[in-house]
Order: C-alpha cells, then structure tokens, then sequence
C-alpha cells in the first residue's frame, strides 16, 4: 500500500513539472522558442555586478567598443566569460583603428562571421598568463593554446 502511494506520488510530481514547462512555451511558435534559445550560455546570465566577467568590463568601457560589437557581430561572447581561468588579449579602439581601412567593416558582415570568430577565439587563451609568464614563455619559444583551438606563438 505505502509503496502504492509512493509511486502515485512520484508520477504527480513528473506531471506537475511536465504541465509547468510546456506552459512556459505556450504562446510561442517554435521559430520563437529557436530564437530565444539562439542566446544561452554563460554571456546571457544576469551577473550580481560584483565579480564582473571579460565581456562586461569590455562593455563598461568605450575604448573596447569595437571589439565588443566584433564579439557581438561573431556571437562569440560565451567565450569572454568563461569562469576561467583566462587571458585575453583584447585589442582596443585604437588597435582597430590601425587595421587597413574597411577592414573592421568587412569582417562584421554575416557572411564572414566564422572567420570573425575565429580571429577573436584566437584571443583568448583558456589560462592566466601574467605579462611575466608570456615573457618567460617568448623567450623558450614556447606556443599558447588559445580558444580556437590553435596555438600562437
């Protein structure tokens, strides 16, 4: 009898969430659902402000707006805000500036958004490097791995 009761208590709770979730997409289509699925990861999590990540310094600091509407245009913020360790060689307006005219233009555009992604991962590097560590590294001729998966000199 009591095991009775456990098991019709236990296929309630399913129930109850099943009906919770799919009440949740009610109202949506589901090219709606896709869309909103397009934005997950670690980069669309509301931070408490405290311990800010990467891509919110980036974002709180108009030298690095180019490079954040690069990440944005690549949709490669996920990778600015990994929990870390991480080192990012973040380029700023400035730096951008210096690149041939057109260029920044060119690689935002769609069609070239796996190129712009790859360029920006090979940025980052999935460690902490202080400038000390990459100078000793330099010098053995040592490569970092970097978020695309490549390694650089």
């Amino acid at each position: 009898m009591k095991t009775k009761i456990l098991i019709i208590t236990v296929l309630g709770l399913f129930g109850l969430i099943a009906c919770n979730q799919a009440s949740e997409n009610d109202g949506q289509s589901n090219e709606e659902q896709e869309l909103s699925g397009s934005n997950k990861g670690q980069a669309f999590i509301e931070s408490d402000g405290f311990d800010k990540n990467v891509l919110e310094v980036a974002i709180g600091n108009e030298d690095f707006s180019t490079l954040v509407a690069a990440v944005q245009a690549a949709g490669v913020e996920n990778a600015l805000v990994n929990a870390g360790p991480l080192t990012v060689f973040a380029p700023n307006n400035t730096a951008f500036g210096k690149l041939p005219e057109g260029t920044v233009e060119e690689l935002v555009k769609e069609e070239n958004k796996a190129k712009l992604s790859y360029i920006l991962t090979n940025h980052v590097a999935p460690a902490n490097y202080t400038i000390k560590t990459l100078i000793k590294n330099a010098e053995k001729g040592r490569k970092l791995y970097m978020a695309s998966g490549e390694y650089v000199d």
